[in-house]
C-alpha cells in the first residue's frame, strides 16, 4: 500500500511526483507526461494507494486519479482519506464519485469501541489496564485516533523517560502534561 498526504492544492504535476516519490521509483523523473502516466500505471499495477486529505485535490488532480484508476492494467484500488470537506470535493466529481465503491464516515470511536481498538492499535497499550486506556480517553484522547497517536508517541516517551515498561495512570499523567504543552 502507498500513502500520500497532501497539505495545499498540488497541481496535477505536484500529483506525478508524489507518486513517483512514494512509489520509490529509481531514477528521475520522466519529462514528458505521457511517458511519466504509463510508468506511474505501470508502478501502480494491483497496489492499494491511499491519498490522504484528498480535500486538497481538485478536480483536475481528482480526473487525473480517475484516469489511472480506469486503466484496465492496473486494477488499482483507491482510497481517499480527507476530513472537513473531503466528502463534498469528491461528490463534486461526478466521474469520479460514480466510482468510488463505498463512502465510509468515520467519526470517534465510542468508550466501548476505544477498549476493543486501542489495545491493537499499538504495542503498549495491548497489556493495560481497560481502566487505564479509559482514563486515558476521557482526559485527553476522546475517542479520536489523531489524539490516540499524540498520546501513544507521549506515553513512548514518557515510558523511556520515567524508566518503566508498562502504561499506568502515573505514565499517562506525565503524558498527559507534554501534551498540554506542545499544543
Amino acid at each position: 500500500m502507498h500513502r500520500i498526504t497532501f497539505h495545499a492544492r498540488p497541481t496535477t504535476r505536484a500529483v506525478r511526483h508524489e507518486l513517483f516519490t512514494s512509489l520509490g521509483l529509481p531514477g528521475q523523473p520522466p519529462r514528458y507526461a505521457g511517458e511519466f502516466d504509463h510508468l506511474l500505471k505501470t508502478a501502480l499495477a494491483a497496489r492499494p494507494l491511499v491519498l490522504d486529505e484528498a480535500q486538497w485535490l481538485s478536480g483536475d488532480q481528482l480526473e487525473y486519479v480517475r484516469y489511472l484508476w480506469d486503466d484496465p492494467y492496473t486494477q488499482l484500488a483507491v482510497v481517499f482519506v480527507g476530513g472537513e470537506g473531503c466528502y463534498q470535493t469528491l461528490r463534486k466529481e461526478p466521474m469520479l464519485s460514480s466510482r468510488i465503491f463505498i463512502w465510509q464516515r468515520l467519526g470517534r470511536l465510542t468508550p466501548e469501541e476505544v477498549l476493543d481498538v486501542i489495545p491493537l492499535y499499538h504495542p503498549i497499550w495491548a497489556d493495560v489496564d481497560p481502566a487505564d486506556i479509559a482514563f486515558a480517553d476521557q482526559h485527553a484522547a476522546h475517542g479520536n485516533f489523531r489524539n490516540w497517536a499524540r498520546l501513544t508517541a507521549r506515553t513512548h516517551t514518557a515510558l523511556q523517560r520515567i524508566g518503566r515498561t508498562r502504561v499506568d495512570r502515573e505514565v499517562l499523567r506525565w503524558a498527559f502534561s507534554r501534551l498540554a504543552t506542545t499544543g
